[in-house]
């Protein structure tokens, strides 16, 4: 396969996982539930999908990625967990526009902490567009004080420090981790069957968390996964964008869950800052790569 083809395979495998993910936060909202059985039934289906993807995979061949490789993994899925939580707490206290928006920021809380922990320090561009990022959260966020969105803006920002704090985690410790942030999902599976088993079990449509968890959750962050095997980090950066854009779009149309000017604006700082930021690193990768075979024909 060539090199335009192995690109081309790229972009629409981490295309198609973008759009994927895009319904996770709709398809929440549609089953119309109290926030730990949703949690549950997502988590559990989730852990169950990735358990039958595992054993297939094992079944083929034994280079299948382990679970959870050593206490890293462990780690890695804890956080994960932690992650899923403060993201379901975040769905049912504030609005998806702004949840949405808020979670964009994981790829800068990313920057940072490679930063801190990994020694590598970002380009000035990327703090100018750190800078603009918690502006248009800053915005965001000022918006929801006051109208009982604050909390639920809160969880969402935990989400994304968390997440980011996973992503660094495994990328120092070099370890293949495509599994652990599904094997990861036992965490809150646990709690939420706790709380269940106080609360009761309340869903009005179960069906739609069921295909959130088994089938839309795993392919999504399947395809998303494999995508950095084919095409640059930057260029799957920006499918992740998807879920910010699309995803209030579809709740729009659905339940008629019209954002805020002020959200708008934050996200739309948060969005233009993002697609720059990427633009410029691919560019960036590209000229680099120029460079080199210029120095090291073939």
């Amino acid at each position: 396969m060539s090199s335009h083809d192995t690109h081309t395979k790229g972009l629409l495998l981490t295309a198609f996982g973008g759009l994927t993910l895009t319904v996770d936060i709709p398809l929440i909202r549609l089953a119309h539930g109290e926030a730990w059985t949703i949690l549950l039934l997502r988590t559990g289906c989730t852990l169950a999908a990735a358990l039958i993807m595992w054993t297939i995979w094992r079944s083929f061949s034994k280079n299948a990625p382990q679970l959870i490789p050593g206490w890293s993994g462990l780690i890695v899925a804890a956080i994960y967990g932690l992650g899923a939580i403060a993201f379901i707490t975040g769905v049912y206290n504030t609005s998806t526009a702004n949840l949405v928006f808020i979670l964009a920021f994981t790829t800068m809380f990313a920057a940072l902490l490679s930063w801190v922990f990994l020694k590598e320090r970002p380009r000035p561009l990327t703090f100018a567009a750190l800078a603009m990022m918690i502006v248009g959260v800053a915005i965001i966020v000022g918006d929801s004080v006051g109208t009982g969105h604050l909390f639920g803006d809160l969880m969402a920002l935990c989400s994304a420090f968390l997440i980011a704090c996973a992503i660094t985690i495994s990328r120092a410790s070099g370890k293949d981790m495509g599994f652990t942030s599904l094997i990861g999902v036992v965490l809150p599976f646990g709690l939420a069957a706790l709380m269940v088993s106080k609360t009761g079990f309340q869903v009005e449509a179960p069906w739609w968390i069921i295909l959130n968890g088994a089938v839309i959750m795993p392919v999504a962050f399947f395809c998303l996964a494999a995508g950095p095997k084919y095409i640059s980090g930057p260029e799957v950066a920006m499918f992740y964008l998807l879920e910010t854009v699309l995803a209030p779009v579809w709740v729009w149309m659905i339940f008629a869950e019209t954002p805020t000017r002020n959200s708008l604006i934050g996200g739309g700082i948060l969005i233009v800052t993002l697609v720059a930021h990427s633009l410029w690193q691919l560019h960036e990768g590209r000229k680099r790569r120029g460079d080199l075979a210029v120095q090291h024909p073939a």
